[in-house]
Parts: C-alpha cells; structure tokens; sequence
C-alpha cells in the first residue's frame, strides 16, 4: 500500500532495529516486534511509566498507531508486553539503540561522559534479587544519550565499560569516567579506539593516587618550580553563593610512567574547589590522568563537563521519567525499558522550543501531531 510521509520517516526510525531478534516462535508471533517498539516509544513519550499504562495507551490510540504501521490485530496486554521485554536480548538491544544514537542530529559528540547508575526498585528482597546497574554513555554538550550496558550479576563497571566502549564509535571523541574506570585497560581502549579521555584519580587506585598526592604536595612547597604547570582560575556567585575553581595542569609525568606505564598519559589535571555558601566553607581536591595536551582552561571546563551525566541524564531519569519508582524486574526488562526510556528522552531533548522535558511528554499525550512530530523527526 502507499505509504504517506510520517509513515515512511516511521519506518525510516524502524530500520536501526531491524536485525533485533525476536526472541518469540515465528508461526506464534501475532503483534510483529517493529508494532512492539513502536508502540512503547510513543507511550513513554506520552507519560507512560508502567507495562499497564503502555498497553492502555495502546487500545486507546490504536489510531495514532495505524498512521505508522498496520497494528492489523490490535495492540497486546500488558503481562505479554512484560514477557516480550523480559526475553528481548538486552546487549543486541542496546547495540540497535547506540546505531540509532549515533546516527541523530548532534552526533558525533566531543566529550563523552560515562557512569553508571542503579535501578532501584529492579531488585526483588523477597527473592534475593539484586537491583540492576546501568553503566550509561552521555554526550556533555549536546545532552543525549549515545548507549548503555547492564552490569553483569557479581561484577561490576569496570568490566561493563569496556563492553560499552566497544559499542561506540568515539573516534576523535574525549571520554570522561569517574574512579571506578580509572583502570589501564579502560585507557587502553579508548587510546586503542582513536580517543583521548580524562579519567577521576580517586583513592581505590591505591599507590597510583598516593603517588601524585605526594608529588603534588612536594611541588606546592616549592610553589612548582621543579616542574612546569598551566592554570586557570573560575569564580562563580550567586544568591549568596561563590566558587572558586583552580585547576592546575601538570606537564611532567615522565615519572609517573616509570612507575606505573599508563597507557597515553600526557598529564596530570588538578581541581582545587572552594565554596562558601549560608557561612559554611567547603574544599575539595581532585585529580585526573589525561591523554590530552590541553591548557587548564580547557582541561578545566572538560573535568566539569562530566557531571552533566548526574544532572542532564540521572536526575532526569529520576524525576521526569521516574526511574528509582519503576518496578520492572524480570529478566531483561529493566535493561529494555530503560533503553526506550533512553529512545523518548534523546527525542524530547531534540525537539524545538523552550518547554521543559516534563511539559513535552504532557503535551505529547493531548496532542497526537505533536506525538507523532517526534517520530517523524
């Protein structure tokens, strides 16, 4: 049959998931799986939260729906929806999701922040089921999602990194990560892959930070002079607020290498905060290894941009999309559901105008154009 516009920029969306098995018999399958996805995007876009609430949206907008595909028998209940999510292949999920991402407005990104975050309500005490951990990928400046893997039961982010760095194409890209992925290895693989990165220095890493900490302390008694540094300074004030950053970029770590061969090293990131807010004063101290060459400035602003992950995509998660409430639990459905929350929020964020994120998925439930507008974007 003749396809319209919106429908043809539906299947235009669709073909990035075309290689997802589905996990169902084939003479069993009823609801084809492009009709599943589909119908879960515009959900969560609309409000949706719950298997329940996708499955409501669907008897009511079946003609929404029919403007995209055929929906020939209708939309599916909500326990086979939840059955359907809980076997999908969660990693060749995500794999679809990152070719997706990559291929949106905005892409490539700069500065590449990965970190990892818990889902809380998907685990299950009674059953000794632990909550899940997602080790998500987030493009600083343009504020999208690029991919994500679930960390494997009894392992942890280091192991999980590596899996998503894989996934990536970050050629010419920065990627920032906390502590926990100040690992060789990790470093290993992004010089490997054609990127620089800027990784958290923090205490698990034992003699490595104990290292700098000391070398630091016996070239601030001498004011540096053994050694050469750039810096820069930022302050920033408001509602009887101030902040005063120093970041001081170390250009010798010939040493460093001697002692600990890490991979690309070219400098040592120092970030010396103060802040005095209400009469009270706090200071803190951090560190970062880099494979750049870099001023301070720069070096500076990139160590700051990391933390858009906690505000722009954790925070986000929690309270617009309403992560830490969900109780997804079985099997793959908590990684799967969070991949297309992940879908409706890189959409919400691309649209125009100045509507806040919460307000968007509010108008997209009263007006179908306006639903319909992000699919066909």
């Amino acid at each position: 049959m003749a396809v319209d516009g919106a429908v043809a920029e539906g299947i235009v969306f669709l073909k990035y998931f075309r290689d997802l098995p589905d996990p169902r018999q084939a003479g069993k399958v009823v609801y084809p799986l492009d009709e599943i996805l589909l119908l879960c995007l515009l959900a969560v876009l609309a409000g949706a939260e719950t298997f329940t609430a996708i499955a409501r949206f669907g008897a009511k907008k079946l003609d929404l729906l029919r403007r995209f595909l055929p929906f020939r028998d209708g939309t599916l209940a909500h326990d086979h929806l939840g059955d359907i999510f809980a076997t999908l292949d969660a990693e060749k999920f995500q794999y679809c999701f990152v070719a997706w991402a990559s291929a949106r407005p905005g892409a490539p990104a700069d500065v590449i922040a990965i970190d990892g975050k818990t889902l809380r309500r998907s685990g299950d005490k009674k059953g000794a089921k632990a909550a899940i951990h997602m080790v998500s990928a987030f493009a600083a400046r343009q504020r999208l999602v690029l991919g994500q893997v679930k960390v494997a039961e009894k392992s942890n982010e280091i192991v999980a990194i590596p899996k998503l760095l894989e996934m990536m194409a970050i050629e010419g890209a920065i990627v920032t990560i906390d502590a926990m992925g100040c690992q060789r290895d990790i470093a290993r693989k992004i010089i490997d892959k054609k990127a620089d990165y800027v990784l958290a220095l923090k205490g698990n890493q034992g003699s490595l930070r104990e290292d700098v900490e000391v070398f630091v302390a016996e070239q601030k008694v001498r004011d540096f002079q053994d050694t050469t540094i750039s810096r820069h300074q930022t302050v920033d004030g408001d509602h009887g607020r101030i902040e005063i950053r120093t970041t001081t970029v170390i250009h010798d770590v010939a040493w460093l290498q001697q002692r600990h061969n890490w991979p690309g090293l070219k400098r040592i990131v120092m970030v010396e905060s103060y802040r005095e807010s209400d009469g009270k004063i706090e200071q803190e101290t951090r560190f970062s290894l880099t494979s750049l060459l870099l001023t301070a400035a720069q070096l500076g602003s990139i160590v700051r941009s990391h933390w858009a992950i906690e505000n722009s995509l954790h925070w986000v998660m929690d309270m617009i999309f309403r992560d830490d409430e969900c109780r997804v639990r079985t099997d793959h459905a908590p990684a799967n559901f969070t991949t297309i929350k992940h879908m409706a929020l890189n959409l919400l964020r691309n649209a125009k105008g100045k509507d806040s994120l919460r307000l968007r998925r509010k108008v997209a439930a009263w007006d179908e154009d306006f639903l319909a507008s992000f699919i066909a974007a």
